[in-house]
């Protein structure tokens, strides 16, 4: 009997309602992870899907696809991380232009007792749960984390 196991990872908001569900696709060449509406796994809820295009010293690079783009010959968006710095940037598409950033924040409490606190940053106009989706992905790929739900509050 084979059985597959599929991660995942709920976005909730701040009350609880799911927002985001974030599963990995097992058995593909490239670390792939889909992100689906509400608490759903169902393809018609499909909203991307990300793969890694390389992870190389340290970096990972991933390319992000919206679910109507089936065809995948350009990605709609670009992630790319450093898990040494604990950063990444998100692009638009195939472009150099920023949509979103995330670094460690260094903090007293962060350096001695070992939490780790974050700063993102979201410009105008891009959905802030879906940052956070490919942040959780890229963390993912990066660390394997146990964190089942995050919370997301804007």
């Amino acid at each position: 009997m084979l059985t597959l196991v599929h991660q995942s990872r709920i976005i909730v908001d701040a009350a609880g309602n799911p927002i985001v569900t974030i599963q990995d696709k097992v058995f593909t060449a490239h670390n792939r992870w889909q992100a689906f509406r509400g608490e759903s796994t169902d393809s018609k809820n499909l909203l991307c899907s990300a793969r890694t295009r390389s992870m190389l010293y340290l970096k990972t690079k991933l390319d992000v696809y919206l679910a109507h783009n089936t065809t995948e010959k350009v990605c709609d968006f670009k992630v790319e991380g450093s898990w040494l710095d604990r950063s990444c940037v998100i692009y638009a598409g195939g472009s150099s232009t920023v949509i979103a950033k995330m670094h460690k924040k260094y903090t007293v409490q962060s350096i001695l007792i070992g939490n780790d606190n974050f700063i993102v940053t979201v410009y105008p106009n891009i959905d802030h749960a879906f940052i956070v989706a490919l942040i959780v992905i890229l963390d993912e790929i990066n660390n394997s984390s146990t964190t089942d739900i995050v919370a997301v509050q804007s």
